[in-house]
């Protein structure tokens, strides 16, 4: 869900502070607010704000203590934190800066100093976003790679928990690839993974999904807030895609052109699930699709028994 704006997360146990920097920040900025320690840390892992204003002074659960929870979580460890707190001898800014804080605004402050603050560090968080994402690329296809695909399966594996919304995956596998390569060349091979990867990101209708490069020749779409219906229409969208890309593959049996086999597993996450399993059954699927034949779709489907029976798609005639 791309954002249209930075988001700010103010705690502050006070409501009447919270509503002054909303005042100054609002126009600028997505505002989001915590009254608690553990509100905040707990709104922090759910919202992931691009930066946090932190008071000090707050009751259970101190500033101190939150920004330190908040440094020693992998999940919010990134996002810049501001103390603004009445607070102001050198020993509680010292203190602050310790635990993980980038600055130290005392209160009463200038709307313009805050905001000046604020947007420089905005900056340098966003620039610093940009390094970060370029280490999230397949060097060869642009798309998003492992690593990416992994910190965005955690993150939407957390929000389909949430919410109770379904979360779906497609698993696909370029057809006959080591024979394309033994008869087209590395060279040509690289460019087909590069086209291929074109189609696939046009194939995706919103901006919160995600294509990402599995390794090899296998890709995989993250499908948030999508059932298994709406996946196997992603998923018939991009085999359409791929029937009119039409690239020619000169040793598959499935097709004169190149195609692929996609597996679709979907879960709403609740106990005794995991990523892992999610993806075990797009890969079960996906072979499936291979075993069937290849160049179809086939759906997961878990069933009582043991064995689980599959729904199969056979692709559109190319």
């Amino acid at each position: 869900m791309t954002k249209l704006r930075p988001t700010l997360l103010i705690a502050d146990d006070t409501a009447t502070n919270i509503e002054l920097l909303d005042a100054v920040l609002g126009a600028d900025y997505e505002i989001l607010f915590a009254t608690s320690g553990a509100e905040a840390v707990e709104l922090a892992i759910a919202e992931t704000p691009d930066l946090i204003l932190l008071d000090i002074m707050m009751p259970e659960m101190d500033g101190f203590e939150t920004c330190t929870q908040l440094k020693a979580d992998r999940r919010t460890a990134e996002i810049p934190v501001i103390f603004v707190t009445a607070l102001n001898r050198e020993a509680e800014e010292t203190r602050g800066l310790e635990v993980g804080a980038i600055d130290f605004i005392s209160k009463p402050f200038s709307p313009a100093v805050i905001r000046a603050r604020v947007r420089n560090h905005m900056e340098l968080k966003q620039q610093r976003d940009t390094l970060r994402g370029l280490s999230f690329l397949d060097g060869l296809t642009g798309l998003a790679n492992r690593r990416r695909l992994d910190q965005f399966l955690d993150q939407e594996w957390r929000r389909s928990q949430r919410s109770q919304t379904p979360l779906s995956l497609i698993l696909m596998d370029i057809d006959f690839f080591k024979d394309f390569n033994d008869a087209a060349g590395h060279l040509a091979g690289d460019d087909c993974l590069r086209k291929i990867a074109q189609t696939l990101e046009a194939g995706i209708r919103r901006g919160g999904d995600l294509i990402a490069r599995y390794g090899g020749e296998e890709f995989v779409c993250v499908l948030p807030d999508t059932d298994q219906a709406g996946a196997r229409s992603v998923a018939e969208t991009i085999q359409n895609l791929m029937a009119t890309l039409a690239l020619p593959h000169p040793r598959s049996t499935a097709s004169p052109f190149i195609t692929l086999s996609l597996g679709i597993a979907t879960c709403v996450v609740c106990a005794g699930k995991s990523i892992e399993s999610l993806m075990k059954a797009a890969d079960q699927a996906m072979y499936q699709a291979k075993a069937a034949g290849r160049n179809r779709i086939v759906v997961f489907e878990e069933a009582a028994s043991p064995a689980p029976q599959p729904a199969c798609v056979q692709a559109a005639s190319l």
